[in-house]
C-alpha cells in the first residue's frame, strides 16, 4: 500500500526549493536583461553584460588574481593540512587534546579580526608584498577546513594496514604515499573543493589585505557596485555559479558525490 504524502509536507518542500532556487533565477534573469540597470523580470534579452566583464580590465585582472590566490592557497593548505590531519589521527593518544583545537581557531575567530591582525602584523609590520600577504591570509583561512575534512576521512581508516606494511619492510614514507593517501583520496578532493570555493569567495580577509594594483574578484565586485548599478555584477555572479556547477560535475564524473561525502 502506497504511503500518502501530507499536502503540507509537499507545500513546505516547494517553499524550500523556491527559497533556494529563486535567487539564482533572479540573478540569471538580471544578467541577460537588455537594460543599463539591474532589472527583473528581464526587459529584453542580451549577452552584452557577459562580454562587458572581459572588456573591463579590472575584472580580467582580479579574476586571474583570485584564481592564483585560491589555487596556491589551497595547495599550501593541503601541504600543511594533510600531515597535520595524519598526525592528529595517527598519534591522537600521544598528542595533547588542545592541539586539534588550535587548528580550528581561524574558524572560531571572526574573519574581520583575522584580516585586521594580518594587516597589522604582515603588511605593515613585516612589509610583506600584497600578493604574498593575500596568499598567507587565504592559506590560514582555509587550513581548518582542510584539516577537519581530511581528519574525518582518516577517522575511518584502519591504521593497522599501515603498520602491517611497515612490518613487512615498507618504508614509512612510501607506506604513507602508497597506502594512506590513496585511501583518503576522496577526503582530499572534498577538502580541495571546499577550500577553493571558500577562498575564491572570501571578502572579509581580502578586504584588509588587498592593495594598489592587486585585488580579488569579490572586492572588485564591491568596488564596481559602489559606482555602477548595471547587470555586469549579475553576469559575474552567474559565471561563479557556473564554475561551481562545473566543479561538481567533474567530481561526479570522476569519483561520484557519494564517494566525496564518505
Amino acid at each position: 500500500m502506497a504511503t500518502r504524502i501530507h499536502p503540507l509536507l509537499i507545500l513546505m518542500t516547494i517553499v524550500v526549493y523556491i527559497f533556494l532556487i529563486g535567487p539564482l533565477i533572479i540573478i540569471f534573469g538580471a544578467s541577460v536583461s537588455d537594460t543599463t540597470f539591474l532589472a527583473f523580470p528581464p526587459q529584453g534579452l542580451t549577452l552584452h553584460w557577459f562580454e562587458n566583464i572581459w572588456e573591463i580590465s579590472a575584472f580580467r585582472r582580479t579574476i586571474v588574481t583570485s584564481f592564483q590566490v585560491a589555487l596556491l592557497g589551497t595547495a599550501m593548505a593541503l601541504l600543511i593540512g594533510i600531515p597535520a590531519a595524519y598526525a592528529l589521527n595517527r598519534h591522537r593518544i600521544q598528542l595533547p587534546g588542545w592541539l586539534s583545537t588550535l587548528f580550528v581557531l581561524p574558524i572560531l575567530i571572526p574573519e574581520i579580526v583575522i584580516g585586521f591582525s594580518l594587516l597589522r602584523s604582515i603588511n605593515v609590520g613585516l612589509g610583506v608584498p600584497v600578493f604574498f600577504a593575500l596568499l598567507i591570509g587565504h592559506t590560514l583561512l582555509v587550513l581548518p577546513y582542510v584539516i577537519r575534512v581530511i581528519s574525518a576521512s582518516l577517522a575511518s581508516f584502519d591504521f593497522s594496514i599501515e603498520e602491517a606494511a611497515i612490518s613487512l619492510g615498507s618504508r614509512p614514507v612510501k607506506t604513507f604515499f602508497t597506502i594512506v593517501l590513496p585511501n583518503v583520496r576522496s577526503g582530499i578532493l572534498a577538502a580541495f573543493i571546499l577550500a577553493f570555493i571558500t577562498s575564491i569567495n572570501d571578502v572579509s580577509v581580502s578586504l584588509f589585505l588587498t592593495g594598489p594594483g592587486i585585488s580579488t574578484l569579490p572586492i572588485q565586485i564591491l568596488a564596481h557596485v559602489e559606482q555602477f548599478f548595471d547587470p555586469t555584477i549579475a553576469s559575474v555572479s552567474v559565471l561563479l555559479m557556473m564554475l561551481t556547477i562545473i566543479v561538481m560535475i567533474i567530481v561526479e564524473r570522476t569519483l561520484g558525490l557519494t564517494a566525496v561525502t564518505k
